[in-house]
Order: structure tokens, then sequence, then C-alpha cells
């Protein structure tokens, strides 16, 4: 049987790649976790193979890592700018925090009503202890060279002058992030209100505000964009056959607890 061959003069149909985003952001390689070591090849596969005429980002993601959001969506840019690919983000549930700094990264941003977007801050949480192991005669012993090398240690009181130190880090991100945001959405962005205390935007808020650009469903917004017969490629990262089988096996209980917090905040 002869193969069918394309007609010479047959346009070739437009194709967009779609890579899909889902999980925290987290510099260590948990189950569903986001971080560029991992997206890396999918990124340079979704801009590359197959010469598409655009990328989409589908985006479920209440943050987390600013070093590992940051890394993603320099990579995105430099992918794009490289190869003069758009690059459109489509919001699911939540991209908050440092998923809204990924999909910042895209050309345009497009939501459901009920997307989540925003909270463009910077968190930390941790638990103190040390009342606990002194009611059960646990004796902690740490030795360090450097004062501040136990900063914030969860089995010792507060310190007033550590806190003072993490608050002045948290700081410095958080222009880092508002720098990025300004820069990727410009005068879409809303002048008379503070879009960077850390709140979250629901859908038409997002729009008003100029975090968004419209309320959009991924295929029907590329088939407006690239045609009705735009072929769409779907990536996505693939979790290890052990975490297929029994979700969760190889996560621990303490990363576990804190994606589930994570999506918690937003309520999901």
């Amino acid at each position: 049987m002869l193969a069918r061959l394309r007609h010479p003069l047959r346009p070739r149909p437009n194709r967009v790649t779609v890579l899909r985003l889902q999980g925290v952001i987290s510099g260590t390689a948990g189950r569903g976790a986001l971080n560029h070591a991992a997206l890396a090849p999918l990124l340079e596969r979704a801009f590359r193979k197959g010469k598409p005429n655009a990328v989409a980002l589908s985006i479920n993601s209440p943050g987390g890592s600013p070093v590992q959001s940051s890394l993603i969506g320099a990579h995105i840019r430099r992918l794009s700018e490289e190869l003069s690919v758009p690059v459109h983000a489509f919001v699911e549930d939540v991209a908050a925090s440092g998923g809204y700094w990924i999909a910042a990264a895209a050309d345009d941003i497009w939501v459901d009503e009920s997307s989540i977007t925003g909270s463009i801050g910077v968190i930390s949480a941790s638990f103190g202890f040390q009342e606990l192991i002194a009611r059960y005669g646990v004796e902690r012993r740490v030795h360090t060279a450097g004062e501040d090398k136990s900063m914030l240690d969860p089995f010792r009181a507060e310190r007033a002058e550590d806190v003072e130190r993490l608050k002045d880090l948290q700081a410095k991100i958080h222009v880092q992030f508002i720098d990025h945001v300004k820069a990727r959405r410009g005068t879409r962005l809303v002048t008379d209100r503070d879009l960077f205390t850390g709140e979250i935007f629901l859908g038409r808020d997002a729009i008003d505000t100029g975090l968004a650009d419209g309320v959009a469903h991924l295929v029907p917004k590329l088939q407006e964009l690239y045609g009705e017969k735009v072929k769409l490629t779907h990536l996505g990262q693939k979790r290890p056959l052990l975490q297929r089988l029994v979700p969760g096996l190889l996560a621990s209980a303490e990363q576990a607890l804190v994606e589930r917090v994570a999506w918690a905040r937003f309520g999901l």
C-alpha cells in the first residue's frame, strides 16, 4: 500500500504544542512537583519539535519555589524570543504565586470564570517544636561556627533578629516578583490599586486588573487563533512507574503535607 503523499501546494496545518504544568513548584523531585531540571527537556521539545506556530501552557499550580518559578519562566521567554514562537497561558483551577510567575512568562493569559490568580507575594511557613521536645525530656544539641548558621531552627525559640532577616529576604524576592509581572504585563496592569499585596483574584477580577487577558478555554481559543483544523500536540511530565501504580508511595509524608497545605490555601 502506497503511503499518502502531501500535495506540494497544500498548506501545512497550524500546529500548537500544549504543555501541561500541574503541581507545586519545588526544587526537589517529588510526586507531581514542577522544577526546572525536569521541565527543561520538555520545554525544549515543546518549542523546537515540529516547528510549532505557538506553545500553550495549561497551568494548574498554587506556586512554590521562587527560584524554580524564575528559572522556568526565564527558559520559556528565551525559547519564545529565540524561535519567534508566541506563548499562550491557560489557567485551570489556580495559577497563583509561583504559578502566576510562570503564567506571566506567556504573551497572554486566559482564565476560567472561577480560576484563581495573583497571590503576588512571598510566604514562609514552619513549625516550632521547642516546647514539645522539652515536655518529653528531649535535649537539642546544635553546634555551629557562625551565630546565624541555625537561623529559624524549629527546635528552639524564635529570635526577633532571625525574623527580621527572613523578612528582608522575602522583601527582596517580592521586588523581583513585582518587577517580573510589571515587565511582562506592562500597561495592561491597572494603576489605581496595589496588585502586589499577596491578594488573590478570581476570573473577571483578574481581567479587570490586567493580570489576565480574558475568559477562554484552551481548545476553542486556540482554534479561534490558529484555525479550526489546528493540530494540538500534548506534552506533560511523566511520573515514575511506582508512583503511577501506587500514588504517593515514594513521596515523604512531610512533602505530601506541604503540597496539601499549598493547595488548601486556595480552597483546593
